[in-house]
C-alpha cells in the first residue's frame, strides 16, 4: 500500500525542507530549533528558495546545514551574520532572511553588529540559540553564563550575564520572543508569526548544551529550564482569520495580533493579564523574572512594524542581484559628469 505523504500548500512535503544529517552532540537543544524551522517554514508554506539562511561561528552557526537544505547559504565569521543579513536584504528584498547565531557570536563579538542590525530594522528572523557556554571551544562560560555559574572545567563565573531579549528590547526591536528548545509546540509558534513578519523579530532560545552546561542548577539546563519555566501565554498561528477557533476561550482571555503578511498570532493568557504591547511591561517582566529567577517564555514584546531599511532606500523594483553588470555600471558620461562637480 502507498505511503500517504502530506502536502503543504504549495505542493511539498516536509522532506523537501529538511537539511544534512546534524553532527551536534546528540540531546543538544539546537537540533530541536532545527527541526522546528523546518517544520515552520513547511506549514506557512514558503518555497525553501525563497529562504537565506545565514549564520557566523559556532555550534549554533554549524546548525544552519541541518534545515532547508534547498535554500540559499552563507557561513559566515564570528559575530558578523547581522552584517551578511544587512547585505543579503539589499541584494534580494523578496528573500525570507534566517539569522542563526549563538550566545558567544551575538552577545560578545557580535554584540555592536547585534545592537545595529535592530537599529536598521533589517528584515529578517534573528534566532539565538543560547546554551550559556562557548559549546564549541570546550565549555568556556560567554556573556550569557548566570552569575556564580560553576563548571567542571571553567571554575565559577564572576560575571553578571547579558539578557539578549533586554537588549533587544532597548534597540527598539518590533517583536521580541523568548523560548525554550524543550517547549516545541511553543517555539515552532513563535518562529511562525516571526516569519510573518517584515521587520526585524529576535527569538532568544534557551538551548541547552548537554556536553558542557547541562548541570540541574544552570540557567540554559533542561531540568532548569523545565522546573521553572513560566510561559505568559499560550500561542497560535493562523494563516487567516476564519481559521481561527475561538469557543473554547472565556471573553476576555485572549487577544489577536494581526501580522503583516495578514495571518494572525491568538495569545491566550494564562495566569496573569500581559499586555505583549506594552514596552514597559516587557521591561518590568524579563526584570522580574531575573530577579525572581523563573523562565518567562513567550511574545515579549510586539509593535507596529516601523519603515525597514530597505523601505528607506529608493530601490528598483527588481533585485539588485539579478541586475547585470552593465546595468549596474553607471555609463562613462555620467562618471565625467560626476567627477566635474568636484573640481
Amino acid at each position: 500500500m502507498e505511503k500517504h505523504v502530506e502536502l503543504n500548500r504549495i505542493g511539498l512535503s516536509l522532506a523537501d525542507y529538511k537539511g544534512k544529517p546534524s553532527t551536534l552532540c546528540p540531546g543538544c537543544g539546537h537540533n530541536a530549533i532545527s527541526n522546528q524551522i523546518q517544520a515552520a517554514v513547511w506549514e506557512l508554506g514558503i518555497a525553501p528558495e525563497k529562504v537565506m539562511k545565514i549564520s557566523g561561528i559556532g555550534c549554533s552557526s554549524k546548525s544552519a546545514n541541518y534545515f532547508l537544505d534547498r535554500s540559499f547559504g552563507f557561513n559566515g565569521i564570528h559575530g558578523r551574520m547581522p552584517t551578511l543579513a544587512t547585505g543579503a536584504c539589499f541584494g534580494d528584498p523578496s528573500i525570507k532572511i534566517l539569522g542563526i547565531s549563538g550566545d558567544g557570536d551575538t552577545a560578545s563579538i557580535g554584540m555592536g553588529h547585534f545592537k545595529h542590525v535592530i537599529r536598521r530594522n533589517v528584515p529578517m528572523v534573528y534566532i539565538i540559540e543560547n546554551n550559556g557556554c562557548y559549546g564549541l571551544t570546550k565549555g568556556q562560560f560567554s556573556a550569557t553564563s548566570d552569575q556564580g555559574l560553576r563548571l567542571k572545567h571553567q571554575g565559577v563565573n564572576i560575571l553578571p550575564p547579558l539578557d539578549l531579549c533586554m537588549e533587544a528590547l532597548i534597540s527598539g526591536a518590533p517583536f521580541v520572543a523568548r523560548t525554550f528548545s524543550g517547549d516545541v509546540k511553543q517555539m515552532k509558534q513563535l518562529i511562525k508569526a516571526a516569519l510573518s513578519q517584515n521587520g526585524v523579530a529576535v527569538i532568544d532560545v534557551i538551548s541547552p548544551c548537554v556536553t558542557f552546561n547541562n548541570r540541574d542548577e544552570a540557567l540554559q539546563s533542561y531540568s532548569w529550564g523545565r522546573e521553572h519555566e513560566a510561559p505568559i501565554q499560550d500561542i497560535a498561528h493562523f494563516q487567516s482569520r476564519e481559521e481561527i477557533q475561538l469557543e473554547n476561550f472565556e471573553e476576555g482571555s485572549y487577544r489577536e495580533i494581526q501580522l503583516q503578511d495578514g495571518s494572525y498570532l491568538v495569545l491566550k493568557k494564562i495566569d496573569k493579564d500581559y499586555d505583549p504591547t506594552d514596552l514597559h511591561a516587557a521591561l518590568d517582566l524579563l526584570t522580574e523574572s531575573y530577579k525572581y529567577h523563573y523562565f518567562a517564555t513567550g511574545l515579549i514584546y510586539f509593535s507596529g512594524v516601523p519603515p525597514t531599511i530597505q523601505e528607506k532606500y529608493d530601490l528598483p523594483e527588481e533585485s539588485l542581484n539579478r541586475l547585470t553588470k552593465d546595468r549596474l555600471r553607471p555609463s562613462r558620461e555620467s562618471l565625467e559628469a560626476i567627477n566635474a562637480t568636484l573640481y
